[in-house]
């Protein structure tokens, strides 16, 4: 199984990249979302790797985290979703921000995504409502699996006197902003410039 691919960033578009790793360039279908985060054509990235295959197809589908990856796998696991209407999710909505819809039961937010209509909203939430609820958050805010510098800064702004709901969201929309190496304080100064 493939972890990463890291390698020039041959060609770049919205839907799909191709890395250039030694002379073999590999096709990676990515979400809007890790593709606001790539750097320029012709620089060196990594992308974590879902490697996605059947009977009839072998697809590289990538990502700019590690949690988004995992949330793509948990949203493969939903009855009747398949690698494209998780991609669509995951290009509808940040990561952060779908995976704390699912966790509050927003059937109305998540059936907004192009491709998810109100019953596989429903069981998106039925599905992996546990899966992804982090008990260490109050008010049952959602985290992304893997993603615990999120969590230790919106536990840092409860600390400053944000309300618990308003501090995951503040981290989750800072950390979005941020590079995926970004470090806790970095999301909190982020967090608070807002």
């Amino acid at each position: 199984m493939i972890d990463f691919l890291e390698g020039s960033l041959a060609e770049k578009s919205p839907t799909r990249v191709v890395l250039d790793l030694a002379g073999v360039g590999y096709e990676v279908f990515i979400s809007l979302n890790s593709y606001a985060r790539l750097p320029a054509a012709g620089e060196c990235c990594r992308v974590w790797v879902h490697d996605y295959v059947r009977e009839d197809q072998h697809l590289l589908y990538g990502f700019a985290t590690p949690a988004e990856r995992r949330l793509f796998g948990l949203l493969l696991g939903v009855t009747g979703i398949g690698p494209r209407t998780a991609m669509s999710a995951l290009s509808g909505l940040a990561a952060t921000e779908l995976s704390s819809a699912i966790a509050a039961g927003d059937t109305a937010r998540l059936s907004s995504i192009s491709g998810i209509g109100r019953k596989i909203a429903d069981r998106m939430v039925v599905e992996l409502r546990d899966k992804i609820k982090h008990p260490g958050l109050p008010d049952g805010a959602a985290a992304l699996p893997g993603d615990q510098r999120v969590q230790d800064a919106a536990r840092a702004l409860a600390a400053l006197g944000y309300k618990p709901a308003d501090a995951q969201k503040m981290a989750a929309a800072a950390a979005g902003r941020l590079p995926a190496e970004g470090t806790v304080e970095e999301i909190i100064r982020q967090a608070l410039r807002r």
